[in-house]
């Protein structure tokens, strides 16, 4: 019949009839690569690895999926728990006359908190027990629109940090390392600017006493970190100023830019001062943060990229189960192209059978994950992060459909290249050859 079509003209060279171009409403190719995957196979280990296959794709997304919430939970749980103590931005140096400095910083839209401190490191002592500490002297009246330290307060107070009263607020683990608690006293000892001149270097000398300890949840903050009084730390440390203001802004991701934009716009008052901001203060934690998160991306898409290459293996199996159905639609017109596609259809349901369970499974253990590890937790009778190691006790995840695109798209094109080889060389089957011994 096709060659009788061929020689009235009704069809070119290469061409097939529409009948077999499309079956029921259905392309041709897509027709028979869907029946290919549905059909009750003579050889089940064929059906055995596609299954595999998919399955494969489906774990290592749902691990993909997964691991990269939970380091994005990490990363905005550290933010978070490193900001809540530390500013958003530094400006320094400030000179006497910092309050007019201050005022005109905070009359940018975007700048919500302005405080003086001054930072220096130091000694304490308690007994025989020694620590040495980074000491910062705060002003309690200013300190909460930068910080919040005055919510992490364990014990005592900020406010009790009174001028003149030689009150120091300790870290959690700092006092506990020195056996301190709300009442005690310690000597702080502190570093003297060298004297040539002198006869022998004396370090400053001055006892304090314990009105507060805070809990931030941080180990930098927690076991190495003082506040004083600003006043009593600039004479601790005989100093007459101020060594900076802290900033706080409106959306801490752009403090960068709010920041330089504020002291531009005051340079005139302040033509000696820099900006520091958060992200140059801690910028080997965050990158670190970084790298870690970029290679578990790495060494996870891999993961996905080897379950996707098994659909290869499948589509051989199957290229080679039906050599006879190749030739049989080689004979029947249709074109090295159609067979093909035909391959290319069939592993591409494969890999997106797994790509959706993959996504879907994915995304939900990732916006459950909080509700999951506790009831693990609960029915093994085991911690798996326990307080008293780990400052962050819960797992956090945040789940960015972002970052499922990414990894969704990424496994679709593992798909895709996956399918061509085989199905190139379906479209090489010779049908004469094919049909040979049959």
């Amino acid at each position: 019949m096709i060659a009788q079509a061929r020689e009235r003209g009704a069809l070119g060279p290469g061409q097939t009839p529409p009948m077999y171009n499309k079956t029921m409403g259905v392309p041709f190719e897509a027709f028979v690569g869907l029946r290919y995957v549905r059909a009750k196979r003579r050889n089940y280990f064929i059906s055995f690895i596609s299954l595999i296959a998919m399955a494969g794709i489906a774990l290592g997304l749902v691990a993909l999926i997964t691991v990269m919430s939970v380091m994005n939970g990490f990363e905005k749980e550290l933010t978070s728990r490193v900001l809540d103590m530390a500013s958003h931005a530094d400006v320094t140096p400030v000179g006497d006359s910092w309050r007019p400095l201050a005022r005109a910083l905070l009359r940018h839209e975007e700048v919500i908190g302005a405080a003086p401190y001054f930072r220096a490191e130091a000694m304490l002592v308690r007994g025989r027990k020694a620590q040495g500490a980074r000491v910062r002297g705060v002003l309690p009246e200013y300190e909460p629109q930068v910080s919040s330290v005055g919510e992490k307060m364990r014990d005592g107070q900020l406010a009790a940090l009174r001028p003149g009263a030689n009150g120091v607020i300790l870290g959690a683990e700092l006092a506990r390392n020195l056996g301190v608690a709300v009442g005690d006293q310690l000597a702080v000892i502190a570093p003297q600017p060298y004297d040539s001149a002198a006869a022998s270097l004396l370090p400053g000398l001055k006892r304090f006493t314990v009105v507060g300890v805070f809990a931030a949840g941080m180990s930098e903050f927690d076991s190495g970190l003082a506040l004083m009084r600003l006043e009593d730390a600039l004479a601790l440390f005989q100093k007459d100023r101020p060594a900076g203001l802290r900033l706080k802004t409106a959306d801490v991701m752009e403090a960068p830019r709010i920041s330089r934009e504020a002291l531009g716009a005051v340079s005139d008052a302040c033509q000696t001062c820099q900006i520091m901001d958060w992200t140059q203060r801690h910028a080997n934690l965050f990158k670190a943060l970084k790298t870690e998160k970029a290679a578990m991306f790495i060494i996870l898409t891999l993961t996905v990229a080897v379950a996707a290459f098994n659909i290869v293996s499948t589509l051989v199996l199957a290229v080679r189960d039906k050599r006879a159905d190749i030739a049989v639609m080689r004979a029947m017109g249709a074109t090295s192209y159609s067979v093909m596609k035909v391959f290319i259809v069939q592993g591409l349901v494969i890999g997106l059978a797994g790509l959706v369970a993959g996504v879907g499974g994915g995304a939900w253990l990732a916006a459950n994950i909080d509700v999951i590890v506790p009831a693990l937790e609960a029915w093994l009778q085991v911690k798996f992060m326990p307080p008293e190691v780990y400052y962050i006790s819960e797992l956090p995840s945040e789940l960015r459909w972002r970052d499922v695109a990414i990894t969704g798209g990424l496994a679709f094109l593992f798909t895709v290249a996956a399918t061509l080889y085989p199905a190139w060389r379906a479209a090489q089957t010779q049908p004469a050859q094919a049909l040979r011994h049959e």
